[in-house]
C-alpha cells in the first residue's frame, strides 16, 4: 500500500541512460498499443508496447518491455504501490529488460487507466488478474516456457505490488520466484496491531483510493471508460472495503469481520503454499509495514523449504533512503539465479541490514554500511537482559485522547529514523500521560538487532477494565534529557481485563540500533499516539515493570569493515586516478558550494531556483531569483499554485531543488545544513497543552529540542510577542489571536536571524491581525529578517517593506512595497457603463470592482494621454483616469488572467 513513494538515490548502475536518447512512436492496429524505442550508447534498445487487456470484465492497462535478440527469455511481472500506476515502475522495467527479461507492468484495478474497483488484493479480483497476466505471457513468442501455458516468471513490486507478488505465488503454481519489497504479510496485523487501529495510515490510504483516477486520459466518475464506482463517498473502493473502513473509523477499533476480510486478502492466508525462492526487502523506516511483518514472512516461506534472503534497507514508507540502485541490482541477480538458472549469479547474503555509518561531509547525507549474516537471525537472537528501575507509575489517558504523543508521522519520519543512530530524532510525550523506567548507563556499546521484550503489569480505571498503551524504548544521552526513539517506532497494545491488574508481555518494535557507552535505555508506556486511535473516554492507568528488558543482539551479524579514507592511499596518485575514474565512469559527485563571504551578512539569496512536479512534466518553481536584506519584512505573494509553498519548503531544507541554489547568510541550503539553526518557522498553528501556561508550553518545547536553556532567549521572544500577564495563564483561556502570538513566540525562540511565517493571520479578527502585524514589525526592527506568506493583501501592504510576487512558479516582480503599489504606470480607469471583453483584451486591462486597471509599461500607450486617446477612440464610457496605488489592484495587474 505504498503511496507512490519517490525513488531514492541513483537508478540502476550502468551507462547513462540519458545519452543519445531516441524516441520512435508508432500506432499499431488491432489493440497492440503504442511502441516506443529508447536507446542509449551501449545497452540494446528497450521496446515498450502499451496495450489494454480485458480480464474478468475489467480493462487492465499494461506495458510490455523487451530488449535485444529474438530468443526466448524469462519474464518478470512488476507491480506498483498503492495510489500509483504502471508508470511508477517504468525505469526498473527498462533495466530488467536490458538485463534479458521480458517485463510486463500493469496498473492494478482502480488505479491509473485500469477500470474496476479496489479490492485490496482480493484473490477473486486483483490476484486473479495476475494469473491472467501470466496467461498472456505464456502466449508470447519471446517468453521462455517450462511447459505449454507455463512461462518462467518472477514477480516483484513494492508495498501493494509486493503483497500481490506473494499472493500470486500462493495462488498460481506457475510463479517461479518473488522479490517483495516493503510490504505486508498480514494486512489485519499491519493496520490493527494488537487490536489497535492505525488510524493515520488507514486514513491516508482511504483518501488515496477515494480520489479521482490517476491515469492520463481517463475521465473521472462512475461512467468513465467503464470504471465502476463504489458506494457514495467510497471513490474506487469495493463496497465491502468501504464499509470496513467506515465501520472501524467510527468505532475507533477493529471488529472480527474487519480482521477476517483483511486476513483473507493477505499473503498469510496462503503462506503454506508459497514455496518459491523469495528475496524479502523490508524498510527500517516504516511505521506501516514493520520488520515484524517481514520476519513472519521469511520464517514461513523458509519453513516451506524455499530459499529465502532478507534485506533490511534504510528507507521505507516513512521516507529515508530506499537504496534503489542497490536493491534493484540485487533483485535482478536474484532472478538471474532462479529464473535464468545461473548458478554463478551473486544473490548476496542470507541476511543484510543497512547501518548508518556517519554523515557524508560533501552532501550532509547519512552514509550507509552493510552488516551481514550467513543465516537470517530472526528478531530474538542473542538476548541480553537489561534491568529497569522505578516503581509502578500512574498516568492519564486524557479526554478525547488529546493531545496525543508523537512518534512516527507518515512520510516525515524517514530522514529522522535513518539518523537516529546519530542522535537525531523527533518524539513527544506529554507530562502526566506516560510512565518511564530507566536502565543503568551502558558501560559498553550495545547493538540492538530485533525486537526487545518486557513484562509489565497494567491496571486500568476504564469502565470496561481495558487500557490502550504505546510502548517504546528510547536511547537516552548522558545528560538524561536528550533522547532518541530508534526508527521513530512504537508498539501499540490493547490490554483487556485490567481492572484488577493484569500482567502482559510486550514485544517492542524491531530495530537495528546501537546504544553508545554512557547512554541508557528508557522504556516508556504512553496513553496516546498521533498515529493510532485511543479511547476517547478519560481513564487512569497504573503500569509497573516485572523483570528486565530483554534485548536481542544478533551476534552473528557483522558489519562490513569501512574502507580506508581515500587520502590514505590516493594522494600519491590522486590526479591520475580521479581523472581516469571520471573518464571511465562519467559519474561525478559534486560537493556543496563553499560559503560565500560576500553574502555572509545577507539573510537570503535565491538564484535560478527550479523544482518540477512529480512526474517531471511541469515546473512548480522555475528560474526564481531574489534577495532579502537584513531588517526587511518580505511578503511572498501569488495565487494558488504559484509555487510559494514549494519555495518555502526548499528554503527550510525540507525538499531539494532540481536546479539553482539557496544561500542563507552565504551558506548553501541543503537538508540538515547547520545554517538552518539560524532559521525559525511558523507553519500553521502549533499544538499546545491546554492545561499548561503559555510560558510552561514554551519551556517544554525548548527542552524537547535538547538545546541549552540560555540559548532560548525566552524573555526577549515573549517581549516581542507582547503576551503580558496572559503568559502565566493556562493556554485553554487564550483567544485565537493570543494562541497565534504564542505560536510565533515559539518560532522566535532562540531569536533566529531569519523568521518564516506562513499565513500567520489565519483565523484572526481585525484587532488581532493588527497585533500580529506589530509583532512582525518589532521582530524585524532588531535587524532580523521576516518572510511572510499571506493571502491578505491589505495586511501585507501595511506589514511588509518588500514584496516578491510569483505566478505559475516564476518571479513576476520584486521590490519595495511602495515601488510595486505606487508605480505611476498603473492607472485606474473608472467607467460609466459596460465594456465588451474584446475591448478589455485590446487594452490589456484587468477588470476590478472599481473599473479597469491598465499598466502602461509594456503597453502601446507610453503616457496617460495616449491611453486616454485610445479609450476615446474605442468609445469606452470613461468617467475618470488616475493612478491606483492599492496592492490588491497592483497584484491583479501583475498576475493577469491567473486572478
Amino acid at each position: 500500500m505504498q503511496l507512490r513513494l519517490p525513488r531514492r538515490g541513483p537508478r540502476r548502475a550502468g551507462p547513462p541512460r540519458w545519452a543519445a536518447l531516441a524516441a520512435v512512436l508508432a500506432v499499431l492496429v488491432g489493440g497492440a498499443g503504442t511502441w516506443t524505442a529508447v536507446a542509449s550508447d551501449d545497452p540494446p534498445p528497450v521496446h515498450r508496447a502499451d496495450r489494454t487487456l480485458a480480464l474478468d470484465g475489467v480493462r487492465i492497462d499494461t506495458s510490455y518491455f523487451t530488449a535485444g535478440g529474438s530468443g526466448r527469455r524469462p519474464a518478470v511481472l512488476l507491480g506498483h504501490g498503492f495510489g500509483g500506476s504502471k508508470d511508477d515502475v517504468r525505469a526498473q522495467a527498462e533495466g530488467l529488460a536490458r538485463d534479458g527479461y521480458a517485463v510486463l507492468t500493469w496498473s492494478a484495478r482502480g488505479f491509473g487507466a485500469s477500470t474496476g474497483q479496489i479490492g485490496l488484493n482480493d484473490p477473486e479480483r486483483e490476484v486473479k488478474d495476475v494469473s491472467g497476466l501470466v496467461d498472456w505471457l505464456a502466449g508470447r513468442p519471446e517468453v521462455l516456457l517450462d511447459k505449454p501455458g507455463d512461462p518462467r516468471v518472477g514477480i516483484t513490486g513494492a508495498s501493494y505490488g509486493g503483497a500481490v507478488a506473494l499472493l500470486a505465488a500462493g495462488h498460481d503454481p506457475r510463479v517461479d520466484a518473488v522479490a517483495p519489497q516493503i510490504t505486508y504479510w498480514n494486512l489485519a496485523d499491519a493496520l490493527f496491531p494488537n487490536d489497535v487501529f492505525k488510524k493515520l495510515w488507514a486514513g491516508i490510504f482511504f483518501s488515496a483510493g477515494s480520489g479521482a483516477p490517476t491515469g492520463a486520459g481517463v475521465a473521472s466518475g462512475a461512467a468513465s471508460a467503464g470504471r465502476t464506482a463504489g458506494p457514495a463517498g467510497c471513490g474506487r473502493f469495493s463496497p465491502e472495503v468501504c464499509a470496513l473502513y467506515e465501520r472501524v473509523a467510527v468505532a475507533g477499533k477493529p471488529d472480527a469481520e474487519a480482521r477476517r476480510l483483511l486476513e483473507a486478502r493477505s499473503p498469510s492466508a496462503v503462506g503454506a503454499r508459497i514455496k518459491v525462492p523469495a528475496l524479502i526487502v523490508q524498510g527500517q523506516s516504516d511505521s506501516l509495514f514493520t520488520l515484524g511483518q517481514s520476519d513472519t514472512m521469511a520464517r514461513t516461506i523458509a519453513a516451506n523449504g524455499a530459499p529465502v534472503a532478507v534485506d533490511w534497507t534504510a528507507g521505507g514508507h516513512d521516507g529515508g533512503d530506499r537504496e534503489t540502485a542497490r536493491v534493484e541490482g540485487r533483485i535482478s541477480a536474484w532472478f538471474d539465479r532462479y529464473l535464468k538458472r545461473d548458478a554463478t549469479a551473486p544473490t548476496g547474503p542470507a541476511f543484510r541490514v543497512s547501518r548508518t555509518g556517519g554523515v557524508d561531509s560533501t552532501d550532509g547525507r547519512a552514509t550507509l554500511r552493510g552488516a551481514t549474516a550467513d543465516a537470517y537471525p530472526g528478531l530474538a537472537a542473542g538476548p541480553v537482559r537489561v534491568p529497569l528501575t522505578g516503581p509502578a507509575r500512574t498516568f492519564a489517558n486524557p479526554a478525547g485522547a488529546n493531545p496525543p504523543a508523537v512518534s512516527a508521522v507518515p512520510g516525515l519520519g524517514g530522514g529522522l529514523s535513518q539518523l537516529s543512530s546519530l542522535g537525531v530524532g523527533l518524539s513527544v510525550d506529554f507530562p502526566g500521560q506516560f510512565a518511564a523506567f530507566d536502565a543503568p548507563p551502558r558501560t559498553a556499546p550495545l547493538r540492538i538487532t530485533g525486537s526487545p521484550t518486557v513484562k509489565v503489569r497494567v491496571t486500568s480505571t476504564a469502565p470496561d477494565g481495558s487500557a490502550v498503551l504505546f510502548a517504546k524504548v528510547y536511547d537516552v544521552g548522558p545528560d538524561g534529557r536528550q533522547q532518541v526513539l530508534p526508527a521513530q517506532l512504537v508498539t501499540p497494545v490493547r490490554v483487556t481485563d485490567a481492572g484488577r491488574g493484569r500482567t502482559v508481555e510486550l514485544t517492542l518494535p524491531a530495530v537495528d540500533h546501537e546504544v553508545a557507552a554512557g547512554h541508557r535505555l528508557r522504556l516508556v508506556l504512553a496513553a496516546t499516539d498521533l498515529g493510532y486511535a485511543s479511547p476517547a473516554a478519560p481513564a487512569t492507568y497504573t503500569v509497573g515493570v516485572e523483570g528486565a528488558l530483554t534485548v536481542p543482539t544478533a551476534p552473528g551479524v557483522t558489519t562490513q569493515a569501512a574502507g580506508l579514507p581515500w587520502w590514505v592511499w590516493g594522494l600519491p596518485l590522486a590526479g591520475a586516478v580521479i581523472a581516469a575514474a571520471l573518464l571511465l565512469t562519467a559519474r561525478r559527485r559534486t560537493a556543496p558550494p563553499a560559503s560565500d563571504p560576500a553574502l555572509a551578512e545577507v539573510p537570503l539569496q535565491i538564484t535560478g531556483l527550479s523544482k518540477k512536479y512529480k512526474g517531471g512534466d511541469r515546473y512548480s518553481v522555475r528560474e526564481l531569483s531574489f534577495r532579502v536584506e537584513q531588517g526587511q519584512v518580505l511578503g511572498l505573494l501569488g495565487p494558488n499554485g504559484a509555487g510559494k509553498t514549494t519555495t518555502l519548503r526548499m528554503l527550510m531544507g525540507l525538499i531539494a531543488p532540481d536546479e539553482g541554489e539557496i544561500r542563507v547568510f552565504g551558506q548553501a541550503i541543503r537538508p540538515g545544513a547547520p545554517v538552518l539553526s539560524r532559521v525559525g518557522a511558523f507553519v500553521e498553528g502549533a499544538g499546545f497543552l491546554p492545561h499548561l501556561s503559555g510560558r510552561e508550553n514554551l519551556e517544554l518545547y525548548w527542552r524537547s529540542t535538547g538545546r541549552p536553556a540560555e540559548d532560548a532567549h525566552l524573555d526577549e521572544a515573549l517581549r516581542i510577542a507582547n503576551l503580558g500577564g496572559a503568559l502565566e495563564r493556562a493556554v485553554r483561556t487564550y483567544s485565537q489571536g493570543m494562541r497565534q502570538r504564542l505560536a510565533i513566540a515559539q518560532a522566535m525562540l532562540g531569536l533566529p536571524d531569519l523568521l518564516i511565517l506562513d499565513e500567520p493571520t489565519n483565523g484572526l479578527d481585525p484587532p488581532q491581525i493588527r497585533e500580529m502585524r506589530e509583532v512582525m514589525i518589532r521582530y524585524a526592527a532588531g535587524g532580523r529578517t521576516v518572510i511572510v506568506s499571506s493571502h491578505l493583501l491589505a495586511e501585507v501592504e501595511q506589514s511588509c517593506t518588500h514584496l516578491v510576487v510569483m505566478d505559475r512558479g516564476a518571479l513576476v516582480q520584486a521590490g519595495p512595497v511602495e515601488e510595486i503599489t505606487g508605480a505611476d504606470d498603473t492607472l485606474l480607469v473608472t467607467l460609466g457603463g459596460p465594456v465588451p471583453d474584446e475591448v478589455v483584451e485590446k487594452l490589456g486591462a484587468v477588470r476590478t470592482g472599481a473599473g479597469l486597471l491598465v499598466r502602461l509599461a509594456g503597453s502601446p500607450y507610453a503616457t496617460p494621454t495616449a491611453l486616454i486617446a485610445e479609450l476615446v477612440r474605442l468609445e469606452v464610457p470613461v468617467t475618470g483616469v488616475g493612478p491606483h496605488r492599492r496592492l490588491e489592484d497592483a497584484f491583479l495587474t501583475l498576475i493577469g488572467e491567473t486572478a
